[in-house]
């Protein structure tokens, strides 16, 4: 028993003490955003036919951070249909998580 002490002891002291790490590398670098996020630029970076809810959102909800936080039964009550729900719930799910932002100028066909 004493023996795994020593020779674990004399391993751990051979080693050295700062290791490099391997540089990372990603994919795609980080685009900046410098547009403000509002529930009309939301919903036409959905697109889909989800911004035509737009005006109904702003009055109704109001702020952007609401939207985040808004569960589906509260847009059921405006009167969104299933379609347009998912996806404004999926996307915000996205958007909290940090995996999508919605585009700063719309996408040329």
């Amino acid at each position: 028993m004493a023996w795994r002490y020593m020779f674990f002891d004399r391993l751990a002291n051979s080693l050295p003490v700062s290791t490099p790490c391997p540089a990372r590398f990603y994919s795609k670098s980080a685009p900046s955003y410098l547009v403000k996020v509002g529930i009309p630029e939301f919903l036409n970076g959905i697109g889909k036919g989800v911004e035509s809810h737009a005006a109904k959102l702003e009055t109704e909800i109001g702020d952007f951070h609401q939207l985040l936080v808004t569960r589906t039964l509260k847009l059921k009550k405006l009167g969104i249909p299933c379609k347009h729900r998912k996806l404004i719930l999926k996307y915000t799910h996205k958007y909290r998580l940090g995996l999508w932002r919605p585009r700063t100028e719309p996408v040329k066909a």
